[in-house]
């Protein structure tokens, strides 16, 4: 079993305490002082990149599958009727199927016991596009997001048994503008997914970390116009086991982990950090 901060979560203990330190134009996601003395830094080297490191454990060279993006097969509206009319004041309506897809696999280990991860990402999106028939009209290009899905997999394997456990992790995020009933029509898919790794008897949850409030260089604060995803909390139903940085690419693990938990750790963050598809650039 994993061992845990009791009764705590950070994006609890974030609640008015969790800020962007500004510097220029760099952002730093500042710790909630409950978890960081319990807790250790480490960086990420290489992270976005085809080969990781974090403190002493390694990955392999990151092998790719084809990165597709291409039109989606399924049903999409036909807008004939309506086109008819709106022909006649310059717009033309159509609906769009996108889909991306990306697969990679590689291996981490820290010296002593080898996990081999496979990964998996899939992104949908299903838009209504508006285009006008005349030059320099103000809906030519405008979009209205319909649908969005994206969906990302991985399966964590040790190369030799070791007492560790076969892991499996999903991310997904879900928008339905109909389930939802949502007349914005400026209406966007947020970045912040969230999902469980498990092994079939211990369960680590994801949660997005999106942060809005800003501490500035004179000292004040300020808030930022829209929230800005950071990264994700690890933890199980008693409390935080790791903290993933997606800002200054670092992973954040409780003190009282044993070797295996961190290596299993370092495998979902260093996964996280390999997605191509789900790419936050910081």
């Amino acid at each position: 079993m994993l061992r845990l901060i009791k009764n705590a979560t950070v994006a609890g203990l974030m609640t008015g305490a969790a800020s962007l330190v500004s510097c220029g134009t760099s952002m730093k996601l500042a710790i909630p002082a409950a978890f960081k003395e319990q807790a250790t830094m480490e960086h990420v080297n290489g992270a976005r990149g085809n080969k990781m490191q974090v403190s002493g454990i390694t990955t392999s060279k990151i092998k790719r599958g084809i990165h597709i993006s291409s039109p989606a097969r399924g049903r999409t509206r036909n807008f004939f009727l309506e086109n008819l009319f709106l022909n006649q004041v310059g717009v033309q309506v159509s609906e769009t199927m996108q889909q991306e897809k990306a697969k990679f696999r590689y291996s981490i280990s820290d010296g002593h016991s080898v996990l081999n991860v496979f990964a998996h990402e899939r992104e949908l999106n299903r838009k209504v596009e508006y285009e006008a028939t005349k030059p320099r009209d103000i809906l030519n290009g405008f979009e209205m997001l319909q649908y969005h899905s994206y969906v990302f997999s991985a399966i964590i394997t040790p190369e030799n048994e070791n007492g560790i456990n076969h892991w499996e992790l999903l991310l997904s995020n879900i928008y339905d503008r109909e389930a939802q009933h949502d007349n914005n029509p400026f209406a966007y898919a947020r970045q912040e997914d969230s999902g469980i790794a498990t092994d079939g008897s211990d369960t680590i949850y994801l949660k997005p970390l999106s942060i809005k409030k800003t501490a500035l260089s004179n000292g004040k604060e300020g808030k930022l116009p829209f929230k800005l995803f950071s990264g994700y909390e690890l933890s199980t139903k008693d409390g935080v086991v790791a903290i993933i940085d997606l800002i200054d690419r670092n992973i954040w693990f409780y003190k009282e982990l044993d070797a295996s938990e961190r290596l299993n750790i370092s495998a979902i963050g260093t996964a996280i950090f390999a997605r191509k598809v789900k790419d936050a650039k910081w």
